[in-house]
């Protein structure tokens, strides 16, 4: 049976004794702890008898040490062995003194920033390898043995990371192709050269349009998406589920995400640029009076396909890039919600600087081989 929280005061050869009773915790309290502290407000001696307390807790130790401040010792307390290591531990705790938090200003600033810059950027390095790692290991298991590989999920991705995507990419890619058009015939016409518009657009959409915008967009839009689904897994614990059932997650969620982009993106980058060279038809046919016919004519003739094999040739290593940074950065998810947001947001911009830094790659490399 739960009893309040009381106590007696009774003095002896100029000594206080305070006899503590019932329930000395968090329910039980009420305002014996306030009346206690003013019972024992003056200095005299005091002793305390605890063994009449029936229960005592974090919150009823606090009150009976601020009750008697200065005037508890260990000697002249009665009470049970568990009631005592209590006390103890609650009065070590509050004589811990929190640690003044000491800024760094000026140039010791900056070095601390940047070193904890390039402590992360090893540490994002490291995680990278084992995600790789992993990733490898996966991929070799589903090679040896193809009844592994999850098709149902895999084709269920394709839609939604592929043709779900082909509107987007259509659009985007035709305005870029008549914007293209237009810059160029202003600029073309003021030399008499408007007709080498035609290589112009053929040249930037086959080459680096179709497949730049393409992959802009799906790290924007799949590499977003697989972070924040990945990460949300991770947050309730189902992947931490999947391990305990003997099922890999890098089976599960990430070898589909992969073989979608992989078998997404080179469609998406035909489509692209077929979009971005109707875009330019429509300008050039418009403005500088040129026939759709004479276009693809002069396509065929002056720019040919080699520049659309070597655009295309970039699929694989963007999809590449986009799905492993977006399920890596879901991987990396924590317990909340800010964390599934700070990953969601560093998988767009790390896929889309890793895009723009491939694509440079890319050009250097085809540079020196005169492609």
């Amino acid at each position: 049976m739960a009893l309040p929280a009381d106590f007696t005061l009774t003095e002896q050869d100029g000594r206080r004794t305070a006899a503590l009773s019932g329930d000395w915790t968090a329910r039980g309290l009420f305002d014996a702890g306030l009346r206690l502290a003013s019972a024992l407000s003056d200095s005299r001696p005091l002793s305390l008898d605890l063994t009449s307390v029936n229960r005592c807790d974090t919150a009823g130790a606090y009150a009976i040490i601020r009750a008697a401040g200065d005037q508890l010792a260990p000697q002249h307390i009665q009470a049970r062995r568990e009631i005592l290591r209590l006390l103890e531990l609650v009065g070590a705790a509050i004589q811990v003194e929190p640690e003044p938090t000491v800024r760094v200003g000026g140039f010791l600033a900056l070095l601390e920033r940047i070193g904890r810059g390039v402590f992360g950027l090893f540490q994002d390095g490291y995680g990278t390898l084992v995600f790789l790692g992993h990733l490898l290991v996966a991929l070799g298991r589903s090679i040896a043995d193809p009844r592994r590989i999850r098709w149902a999920p895999t084709i269920a991705l394709c839609e939604r990371a592929g043709l779900d995507a082909m509107p987007i990419v259509a659009v985007t890619t035709f305005f870029i192709g008549a914007v293209v058009a237009l810059l160029g015939a202003n600029l073309l016409t003021d030399f008499g050269a408007q007709v080498y518009s035609v290589e112009l657009i053929g040249i930037s959409v086959m080459r680096e349009f179709n497949i730049l915008i393409t992959a802009i967009l799906l790290a924007g839009r799949s590499a977003s998406s697989f972070a924040a689904e990945i990460g949300s897994m991770k947050m309730n614990q189902e992947i931490d589920a999947m391990q305990v059932m003997g099922v890999d997650p890098y089976e599960a969620l990430v070898l589909p995400r992969f073989a979608a982009l992989l078998f997404t993106i080179p469609l998406l980058t035909f489509i692209a640029t077929i979009a971005g060279l109707a875009g330019g038809i429509l300008v050039v046919w418009v403005v500088l009076d040129l026939s759709p016919t004479f276009f693809l004519q002069r396509i065929v003739d002056s720019v040919g396909a080699t520049h659309f094999w070597i655009g295309l040739s970039k699929a694989p290593v963007m999809a590449t890039v986009i799905a492993a940074i977006g399920c890596r950065q879901g991987m990396e998810v924590g317990n909340d919600v800010e964390s599934l947001g700070r990953r969601v947001t560093a998988a767009v911009v790390h896929a889309i600087f890793a895009i723009i830094l491939i694509d440079a790659v890319f050009a250097l490399i085809y540079m020196e081989l005169n492609v």
